[in-house]
């Protein structure tokens, strides 16, 4: 595997406040834009309702599966952009993604994350969306 995104945390600023990089370069690769990964499964239906963990699962699923399709991996990620309905999710977020995250990048060196709270998703079903840039 060749690695087409480096991870930096440029000297000078804060740390990062999570399992994150403040900056994902690429290195090499063609810019490949997955869209937004929601808690959908194999036949459409929405996975999970009110179930912010059996979600969370399925959207990094999904992601995994959708960047593998294209030829990549989580390696490939060089940012991703998180989507929750509510605030009060957050802890459960960061909690899931400390069991998650070591397994999808076992370097633990993480990509540039984006978190934002939003009133709502497509559905009102949905709990949370990731979206990322890869470089395949």
């Amino acid at each position: 595997m060749t690695t087409t995104v480096e991870y930096v945390n440029p000297p000078g600023l804060a740390p990062a406040q999570g399992l994150y990089s403040q900056l994902g370069l690429i290195r090499q690769g063609t810019p490949c834009l997955v869209a937004g990964q929601l808690a959908v499964g194999d036949a459409g239906e929405v996975v999970g309702v009110n179930d912010f963990a059996a979600q969370f699962a399925r959207v990094f699923h999904n992601l995994k599966s959708t960047l593998e399709a294209a030829g990549g991996g989580c390696h490939s990620i060089a940012k991703m952009t998180t989507f929750l309905t509510s605030a009060d999710s957050i802890p459960e977020f960061m909690r899931l993604r400390a069991e998650l995250f070591p397994t999808l990048f076992p370097d633990g060196v993480y990509p540039p994350n984006t978190l934002l709270i939003i009133s709502r998703l497509v559905k009102p079903e949905f709990m949370l969306e990731v979206e990322a840039v890869a470089a395949l």
